[in-house]
């Protein structure tokens, strides 16, 4: 009755067995995994959200497949406050990054073909390519003293039926930024092998140490889609808010815009809610952000600190996002160690749940709230 592509392994693994078992008994849990903004303690501007949602303009119904141009003229004078220039003409808006990813898998891939993926990375890419029939194939990043691609490996991964490349850009959890090189040599590969560039730029505003690093939206080298959204910029990812940018060669860039725009036609996903709201939640990113790498910035010394009182374990350099990885001695699996932890009331996540290519790494979220995060944190370098 059911098609292969939803052919998943349904059944929850030991981790989320034992995670739910401990939320159900009513222990008190560290959560060293929190990704939800809205459920961290950040204060937010709640008056004016509400007021931009409540509009006389969500009662006409005035259908745009790019998005109504409101709406896109914020997405644009974002990118200018960056620096960055961008065509509202450019612009497609999204529900989320998720829905981007399926408007450009369908753009690019017929079912089969491949689309290059990095590793380690967060497991959602499995999913979206499944639904659309699309094959990953993965390429690593490799650490020595900071992360980079490893260009050797992502040549040798392409096939015949290779159709883009994706790059996140700052990767999540690794925290690594496209460096300029990386993206030359990107572009030389794309260009000499007619691929695209997918760029996931959820987390670009949040560098370490507060710079602004480039967007691939002004990239013409290759054909480029850049996606980001405000479940993350303004840590609103209630609001379902995002888009995609094209930019590349004029005829490619032209041919693939046309299509996108058929593609949106069809689902016409955004509401008009949202859309009239767009300013006043972009706006919401100048407190959210403030706010928020005050905490990464404060875990982070916090675990740091905690780091430097012993030898066995390391954490590995970040350069951008909101996660933490942390090298442990691999004398159990990463997930026997999650499990430890979660007996004692820390839950984080073992690196195979991002695909890290052996044992001895784990994963934690830099903005948990302060005292659970450094009580975890306590809590699992108390193991070693």
């Amino acid at each position: 009755m059911f098609s292969t592509r939803t052919q998943w392994n349904l059944s929850s693994n030991r981790l989320a067995r034992a995670l739910e078992g401990v939320r159900s008994c009513g222990c008190e849990l560290l959560d060293l995994t929190a990704s939800n903004p809205t459920e961290c303690g950040f204060q937010y501007d709640g008056s004016s959200i509400l007021k931009a949602l409540i509009t006389p303009a969500v009662l006409k119904y005035h259908p745009d497949p790019r998005g109504l141009r409101p709406a896109r003229v914020a997405v644009q004078e974002y990118y200018e406050r960056r620096n960055e220039r961008v065509s509202i003409d450019d612009l497609i808006l999204t529900t989320s990054t998720s829905e981007a990813y399926s408007f450009v898998f369908r753009l690019l891939c017929n079912p089969g073909d491949e689309v290059l993926v990095p590793t380690p990375s967060y497991p959602l890419f499995e999913f979206l390519a499944d639904i659309q029939d699309v094959k990953l194939i993965r390429y690593p990043l490799v650490y020595d003293h900071g992360w980079q691609i490893d260009f050797h490996a992502l040549e040798a991964a392409v096939t015949p039926r290779t159709r883009a490349v994706i790059v996140v850009h700052p990767n999540n959890p690794t925290g690594h930024f496209t460096k300029l090189e990386e993206l030359n040599r990107l572009n030389q590969i794309c260009a000499a092998r007619d691929l695209a560039i997918i760029a996931d730029e959820v987390f670009l505003d949040f560098s370490m140490d507060g710079g602004i690093r480039n967007s691939f939206i002004q990239n013409e080298s290759s054909l480029t889609f850049s996606m980001s959204g405000i479940s993350k910029i303004s840590g609103l990812p209630q609001m379902k808010f995002a888009w995609l940018a094209v930019s590349g060669p004029a005829t490619q860039k032209r041919e693939a815009l046309a299509r996108l725009e058929v593609i949106a036609d069809t689902f016409l996903s955004m509401n008009a809610a949202t859309q009239a709201a767009a300013p006043t939640l972009l706006a919401q990113r100048h407190g959210l952000q403030q706010q928020l790498m005050a905490r990464v910035r404060s875990n982070l010394a916090e675990l740091d600190r905690q780091l430097s009182d012993q030898k066995a374990c390391t954490r590995l350099e970040i350069e951008g996002g909101w996660y933490a990885v942390i090298r442990v001695p691999a004398i159990r699996s990463d997930e026997e160690l999650a499990l430890e932890l979660l007996e004692e009331g820390v839950y984080l996540h073992p690196g195979h749940f991002y695909d890290f290519p052996a044992e001895g790494y784990l994963v934690v979220s830099l903005i948990t709230r302060e005292r659970a995060f450094a009580e975890g944190i306590e809590k699992l370098l108390a193991h070693f």
